[in-house]
């Protein structure tokens, strides 16, 4: 096997991963590359190319870095069954792991001594999913969020952010239908389609999620009040809101295996934390299209 290291090359990442990368590959035995990304969307294009130039040859790609950087190597090893990946998580958001509590996602070693398993992953018009998927308000926050952080407002741009949405992006005139059915009328607060169960770096949004079900769980939260949304938002956080009576008042739930969202204006869609944006998306779940390898537990 040959494995391909694709390292986040963010400034602020890229130092502390190589550090690590050349601790852990010490004394190693095996043939590797690694190649560090130069911006978002670069992990894609590389294992895309590299995929079509070498469609045939059983290569691991092992994703250094968080739930982006995961998702372009996942996004770009669709199609070809000879690929699989693996995930050595840096810094704080990779939400896919936690769906793998007894897992070493941290170990090299516990990558190389891993198991093979073939998981879903969803696919949102030409961009991929391989956790969760969020319109609505938490996308609205991302986007947001980015816009104040390329004008340098750090963590204070954040915290604007969610202040914003939660005054003006509670009311999303996004159409969402599932398997055919239409699950809101007019508006909606914010709507998540899983793959797996957590997004946010905290929220456990989809609690019944599998990873090999070949269905996307979708959460729908109607739009409502200011406070019954914060009141639902403790629940919501630890997965239990599909229970809660409350909780279940205020929102629809279903697994499906196809979902469409329609808008007006533009839907912007968080796809593992990854911004994209259109007035309508098309939603599949691809069952079994990713390799992944499952670290050891140790």
């Amino acid at each position: 096997m040959f494995y391909i290291f694709v390292v986040n090359g963010r400034n602020d990442m890229r130092e502390r991963i190589d550090a690590d990368l050349r601790n852990q590959l010490e004394g190693r035995a095996i043939r590797y590359s690694i190649y560090h990304t130069e911006g978002p969307g670069d992990g894609l294009r590389y294992v895309r190319i590299h995929c079509d130039l070498y469609p045939a040859e059983e290569e691991c790609f092992i994703a250094c870095g968080g739930s982006g950087t995961a998702n372009e190597v996942a996004s770009g090893i669709v199609g070809y069954p000879s690929k699989s990946m693996a995930i050595l998580a840096y810094g704080s958001s990779n939400d896919l792991i936690k769906y793998y509590p007894d897992r070493n996602f941290h170990s090299l070693d516990c990558i190389l001594r891993g198991e093979n398993v073939k998981i879903d992953i969803i696919k949102a018009n030409e961009n991929y999913s391989l956790n969760v998927i969020n319109c609505g308000f938490d996308a609205m926050v991302a986007h947001e969020a980015n816009r104040f952080l390329e004008q340098g407002k750090g963590q204070k741009g954040y915290v604007k952010a969610v202040w914003k949405c939660l005054l003006w992006h509670r009311f999303n005139h996004i159409k969402v239908t599932a398997d055919g059915e239409r699950l809101n009328r007019r508006t909606m607060v914010l709507c998540t389609l899983s793959n797996a169960g957590w997004c946010g770096g905290k929220y456990y949004c989809a609690p019944n999620a599998r990873t090999d079900d070949g269905l996307i769980d979708v959460c729908l939260f109607k739009s409502c009040t200011l406070l019954s949304f914060l009141l639902m938002m403790g629940k919501y956080t630890r997965g239990k809101h599909l229970s809660d009576p409350y909780c279940k008042k205020h929102l629809v739930y279903r697994q499906v295996r196809h979902a469409e969202l329609e808008s007006k204006d533009l839907i912007f869609l968080g796809l593992d934390g990854e911004i994209s944006a259109a007035t309508h998306f098309d939603i599949d779940i691809l069952p079994g299209a990713i390799n992944l390898v499952l670290p050891a537990s140790d």
